[in-house]
């Protein structure tokens, strides 16, 4: 068992490759909310320069830091929320179609946990636009590059108490569909504390009927991430007491991979450079990961 007190925001990641895709990330946020204010405009993109150069803050304590200046500069609390609806909407129709196939599936945990994997496309953070059909028909065919998976699904069923890290709206309602099937009996799902890019709060949350399922926490942070030595003690509690921890998404394994902790398995897609060979996989492989 890891000791919280040793872990340091020191040991997240960050990569040179990722300030182009902040600065792609902010010009966009600035054109989609119509910032014509000159000065708020400027401020923000100083705000931003001032952290690269910097150079201090891991990629998601960075990405944590914008998005608080962005929203205070701007009075835009939740600038992801009208993707964060077109998302939760598009999944959950999505779910009600695939929960019948997965009934008659022949293996539906394995069906369910490539679901999940292919929900991690809808990522606002990583991408400006997805198509969440086709990745799904891809993911259900492909191999995974990192594959951990027939490891993770005897793990669970031995495993008293897991901790299931979740990553975006929308891809919640695959998350609920692998969790429903595994039938865990003491399973809690995490999601952010407050919004974070399009990342999944606890209203997105009951509004997919998470809570109908499982357990479901907050972690109290704002990164989008999963940065230990920045969340609540309820979920420091959970995190020390989990048998096993799902981790989703690229953001949660930027926070998590440093803690090397054998409890923990990995479930993204590779969907940036960085991500593809940091994990010496291609961009666009699908991974199930116990490091």
């Amino acid at each position: 068992m890891i000791i919280i007190m040793d872990i340091t925001t020191k040991q997240t990641l960050r990569d040179h490759r990722c300030v182009d895709c902040f600065r792609r990330g902010y010009e966009r946020l600035l054109s989609k909310h119509q910032i014509t204010d000159e000065a708020i405009e400027q401020a923000v993109r100083d705000q931003l320069e001032a952290y690269i150069e910097a150079n201090s803050l891991s990629s998601p304590e960075m990405q944590q830091q914008l998005s608080w200046h962005f929203s205070r500069l701007t009075g835009i609390a939740d600038p992801f929320v009208e993707e964060k609806r077109i998302s939760n909407s598009q999944a959950d129709n999505l779910y009600h179609e695939w929960k019948p196939k997965v009934k008659r599936a022949d293996n539906p945990e394995l069906l369910t946990l490539r679901l999940a994997i292919a929900g991690n496309i809808m990522d606002y953070g990583a991408h400006q636009h997805f198509d969440l059909e086709q990745t799904i028909t891809k993911v259900l065919d492909a191999e995974f590059a990192i594959d951990h998976s027939a490891k993770l699904l005897r793990e669970i069923k031995k495993a008293e108490k897991v901790l299931y890290l979740c990553d975006n709206a929308g891809e919640i309602y695959f998350d609920k569909l692998f969790i429903e099937t595994l039938q865990h009996p003491d399973l809690t799902a995490v999601v952010r504390g407050f919004p974070s890019l399009n990342d999944v709060t606890i209203q997105d949350a009951f509004q997919a009927g998470l809570h109908e399922v499982c357990k479901v926490i907050d972690n109290g942070s704002d990164a989008p991430s999963t940065i230990l030595n920045d969340c609540s003690h309820e979920f420091l509690e959970a995190f020390q007491q989990a048998d096993l921890i799902i981790s989703k998404g690229q953001g949660n394994l930027e926070g998590l991979l440093p803690v090397a902790d054998e409890r923990m398995y990995f479930l993204l897609m590779a969907k940036c450079d960085v991500i593809a060979d940091l994990l010496e996989v291609n961009r666009g492989d699908i991974i199930v990961f116990n490091p």
